[in-house]
């Protein structure tokens, strides 16, 4: 169910992530975890490895990003590195989720907006999105931001005893 944030709501703010959001991010990763098929994870995380995550990340020089309403981790993104081999150094992989209560209400569209405008600052050239299919709110909102589809791999994931197909997205920046 897609919630619309009322007109009264919190103006949304996105920010670099730090470990401090570590609970507040895997509270909505566990959501995920639990519930849903966008991930192949199937045990939820501690604060701790979430924490670890985003160290990882950042002390990769990738940004991860938080959006806030009010006080309130609503979602995040961030990119990784597509492959360890320098040859791609200058590919990424975006992930982004959001708080369930709060799909739908444009926090995925700001996250994304500030993602693509730091690794253009950061000079990556390729922007490459997973995503377990089916999954038309993540297809739109990769779509809207330009990545077309180049791939799709049937049944390469399993869970909740289904096999699952994954699509890949890609951008040039």
């Amino acid at each position: 169910m897609n919630l619309r944030t009322p007109a009264t709501a919190p103006e949304t703010t996105v920010r670099l992530a730090t470990v401090a959001d570590a609970e507040a991010v895997v509270r909505i990763y566990n959501h995920y975890i639990s519930n849903t098929i966008v991930t192949f994870e199937e045990e939820p995380l501690a604060a701790a490895e979430m924490a670890q995550r985003i160290e990882h990340v950042l002390g990769a020089t990738m940004p991860w990003l938080v959006a806030e309403r009010g006080s309130q981790v609503v979602g995040y993104a961030y990119a990784s590195t597509w492959e360890p081999r320098r040859g791609y150094r200058f590919s990424t992989e975006i992930t982004v989720y959001l708080d369930p209560t709060q799909t739908g209400g444009g926090i995925g569209s700001k996250l994304y907006e500030r993602l693509f405008a730091i690794l253009k600052e950061q000079g990556l050239h390729v922007v490459i999105g997973g995503i377990a299919l089916p999954n038309a709110a993540s297809v739109a909102l990769h779509e809207k931001f330009g990545l077309e589809k180049v791939a799709h791999f049937r049944d390469v994931g399993t869970k909740f005893g289904q096999w699952i197909d994954v699509g890949y997205w890609q951008r040039i920046l």
